[in-house]
């Protein structure tokens, strides 16, 4: 039986500033039937972002809160609320979207917003995580899901995929193969959330 059979469809929204290819993967899980939601909105901070491009192949309404329109970080940040409060959703998945959200969207949507990083957390946090894994030296990388709190992607983790970092890597190579699992743990982290079978108690998410 599927679980979608024994619980509500959730309503799930995104956030992304870029080219969405993992807003495409979430919503191509949806439309496969793997993920038990309806895709209620994408929220952009870029007028030109090629998501919007996505979201309108799949038929999802578009929101667009241009940051450079803002006079401030908080007068825009007042209209992003507005935007995601109109998406009444269950669950806001963060796909790119390359902004800090501030306080009080996080402490509103606490415990339901994901974000996907291109790094195994808490290794590198922050921009450019594929260069400074390189950089690093390390031989294994990956991405991580995780819950979004105050911190810089420092939330609870969901998901966790690996890949070998190779000796000829450099962070154009490495990030096309931290991509392509990307493309796996976000979508398998939005079907657990959307399932129930996510147990969070503090900083440790339990799989049910």
């Amino acid at each position: 039986m599927h679980p979608e059979t024994s619980i509500t469809r959730k309503r799930i929204a995104f956030l992304a500033s870029g080219r969405g290819s993992n807003f495409q993967a979430v919503i191509d899980a949806v439309a496969a039937g793997t993920i038990p939601a309806t895709c209620t909105g994408l929220v952009t901070d870029n007028p030109r972002a090629y998501a919007i491009e996505r979201a309108k192949s799949a038929g999802v309404p578009v929101t667009v809160v241009d940051y450079a329109r803002f006079s401030s970080k908080a007068a825009y940040e007042e209209a992003l609320l507005h935007a995601m409060r109109g998406c009444r959703a269950d669950l806001f998945v963060l796909a790119g979207y390359m902004r800090i959200l501030g306080p009080v969207i996080v402490h509103e949507f606490s415990g339901r917003m994901m974000n996907i990083h291109p790094a195994l957390l808490p290794a590198f946090a922050g921009l450019h995580a594929q260069r400074q894994a390189v950089e690093y030296g390390v031989k294994v990388a990956g991405c991580t899901v995780h819950l979004v709190d105050e911190g810089l992607d420092t939330g609870p983790i969901v998901v966790q995929r690996c890949v070998p970092v190779l000796p000829d890597d450099d962070e154009t190579t490495l990030a096309d193969r931290i991509l392509i699992e990307e493309h796996k743990a976000l979508p398998l982290a939005v079907q657990l959330f959307c399932e129930e079978r996510l147990d969070v108690d503090g900083r440790r998410v339990r799989v049910l």
